[in-house]
């Protein structure tokens, strides 16, 4: 993967293996072997202050799954911007959508060294995907992107992946995380789909366990935010929410029924897809 397919060569003295990274700590929780020892202490704590933590990012890559599943699918979308996409790993979305429909096109978007590195391989495999290194948080640096551009046609629908992004991302950083959404959902044409999932605050029970993540997140990777359901529909404003809305992720488009309890953890984090009318 070079830079005319949009990603600059990355030397390895550019990956700080000191420091945890959000991309190759979700890869330790789904089994990957793209992390180092820093990303897998960083699991370990949280895991100790939620046991359930690995669950939740298989859950979360499930949604992923059945979102790009129905929307390849039933709604017919065949390109797709996705945004965060990070370590490439079983199920990403260019392979969902394109078992349904090879033409499918996809552009991944991602500023980890670690990710855009592994990224070439993805790259070489398969000519209608490719692999931007950009801020997800700057729409504009990412809308104005000769490869978005190219690649996608934005006077027909696409889909716009936010999957376990925004809860990265707070005010004091540039725009407000509404306001990052807002500003894609605006760029994106009418019929256009948004899939969304973030860490959240239920202001019940569960709260306790949000609040002690967060504070596990700020103290290493120096971000992650729950937010309340107030806090999230305002990110999601403009957008036709599909039938359930605003739902925990494994409710959301479910592929049976529950065999056993949900994890209290697995009330944190909610998703929904939405339709731009």
């Amino acid at each position: 993967m070079g830079q005319d397919r949009g990603t600059a060569d990355l030397p390895s003295n550019r990956i700080d293996t000191t420091v945890p990274s959000v991309a190759r700590a979700y890869d330790a929780a789904l089994g990957g072997k793209d992390n180092y020892e820093v990303d897998r202490q960083l699991l370990a704590q949280l895991n100790q202050a939620v046991p359930e933590v690995n669950i939740i990012a298989v859950s979360n890559r499930a949604f992923l799954t059945r979102a790009v599943r129905f929307l390849a699918g039933k709604a017919g979308i065949d390109q797709f911007l996705d945004c965060g996409s990070g370590l490439p790993t079983a199920e990403n979305t260019h392979q969902v959508a394109q078992r349904i429909n090879p033409d499918a096109q996809v552009v991944y978007v991602d500023n980890d060294p670690v990710v855009l590195a592994h990224g070439r391989a993805l790259l070489e495999e398969n000519d209608r995907t490719r692999l931007i290194g950009a801020n997800i948080f700057e729409p504009d640096e990412v809308l104005k992107n000769d490869v978005v551009t190219t690649t996608l046609d934005f006077s027909r629908p696409l889909a716009l992946m936010h999957v376990a992004t925004l809860h990265h991302h707070s005010e004091a950083e540039g725009l407000p995380p509404a306001q990052v959404l807002q500003t894609y959902i605006e760029a994106i044409p009418s019929g256009s789909y948004v899939v969304f999932s973030h860490f959240f605050d239920p202001e019940n029970e569960h709260s306790p366990i949000a609040h002690r993540v967060q504070a596990i997140l700020n103290q290493s990777i120096s971000r992650g935010f729950f937010r309340t359901k107030s806090e999230l529909e305002e990110m999601l404003v403009g957008l036709e929410l599909m039938d359930p809305g605003i739902v925990v992720n494994d409710e959301w488009w479910p592929t049976g029924p529950r065999s056993e309890p949900m994890p209290a953890a697995g009330n944190c984090i909610v998703a929904a897809v939405g339709r731009k009318p």
